[in-house]
């Protein structure tokens, strides 16, 4: 059993749509959210990562297309399931942050971040997500040059969209996140503070 070329390209087609719906829901929440009060950080560099995302899919498409990538057997299913995984991570983390969850950097200066949902393991699930999905996805079809050259991309922007964020969260993040890693979960985390309001985060992608 293989996933064909056209089975391929209109999973890409659907993560297409759900970017349309992720940026659409981050439009409204950053206008509830600035209406009250909240502050955003980072614009320079998110023009860079919207568009990062969107190439991101048009290259996975045209690498499966133009170089006539097979499917890759086992490896295909596996990256598959990869994909999935990072799916239900990504909606767990919207879930866990609701009104605030956003692509981009908005923070609620003063307030406490959100320690809920799988913000209990680690800092960043979302971007977690985001790294396992630029990783699995090309490789569903054997697009194993978008998979590296991408994944190379994304650990830049990461780099700089991480340290713009959590300084960004400011000393009561640091505060209530220490003890977490970043993006490798911890298992046993520290007791969580009931406190719930935080940042509107991203995840592009």
């Amino acid at each position: 059993m293989v996933i064909s070329l056209g089975a391929y390209l209109a999973i890409l087609a659907a993560l297409a749509l759900e970017r349309m719906f992720h940026l659409a829901l981050a439009a409204r929440n950053a206008r509830r959210a600035l209406a009250a009060g909240a502050v955003e950080h980072g614009r320079s560099h998110y023009s860079a990562m919207a568009a990062f995302h969107a190439l991101f899919l048009i290259s996975a498409a045209a690498e499966a297309v133009v170089l006539k990538r097979p499917f890759p057997g086992a490896l295909g299913w596996i990256a598959l399931c990869g994909a999935l995984g990072a799916q239900v991570l990504r909606y767990w983390s919207v879930v866990s942050l609701g009104s605030r969850w956003n692509t981009r950097i908005i923070v609620f200066p003063g307030m406490d971040p959100v320690v809920r949902g799988p913000y209990r393991f680690m800092r960043h699930p979302n971007y977690l997500a985001v790294i396992v999905e630029i990783a699995c996805v090309p490789l569903i079809h054997g697009c194993w040059l978008t998979a590296v050259l991408f994944s190379i991309g994304n650990a830049a922007l990461l780099r700089v969209r991480i340290r713009t964020e959590e300084a960004a969260m400011g000393p009561r993040y640091e505060l209530k996140f220490g003890g977490r890693p970043r993006l490798v979960p911890k298992l046993s985390p520290r007791p969580a503070s009931r406190g719930v309001a935080g940042s509107a985060r991203r995840t592009t992608g």
